[in-house]
């Protein structure tokens, strides 16, 4: 399956910090959310292959630790696009 482009941890709604539990559990929540079978959102089938590609890549951790190393660089090599992302991802939560 290939790599979600946006970030698995917000894609599964949890910290970079999560635990494998609470990985798996937010990802139980939101494939059960996003399921076809059960949700007849137009999108939601993507959604739900989103959430299944997050924790596959979150639930190796030699994927995890890859995707993290990546993640810190990125953040590092333009941070003022990470923080207008944070920033961004921040107002869609609270609207």
């Amino acid at each position: 399956m290939d790599l979600p482009t946006a970030d698995p941890y917000d894609t599964l709604g949890v910290p970079s910090s999560a635990s494998a539990e609470d990985i798996k559990r937010a990802f139980r929540r939101k494939a059960s959310f996003y399921h076809p079978d059960r949700n007849a959102a137009p999108d939601a089938a993507q959604r739900f292959r989103e959430a299944q590609a997050a924790y596959e890549l979150l639930s190796d951790d030699t994927r995890r630790r890859a995707h993290d190393e990546k993640r810190q660089k990125h953040l590092l090599d333009d941070p003022v696009a990470v923080a207008r992302r944070m920033f961004e991802s921040y107002l869609e939560d609270i609207e």
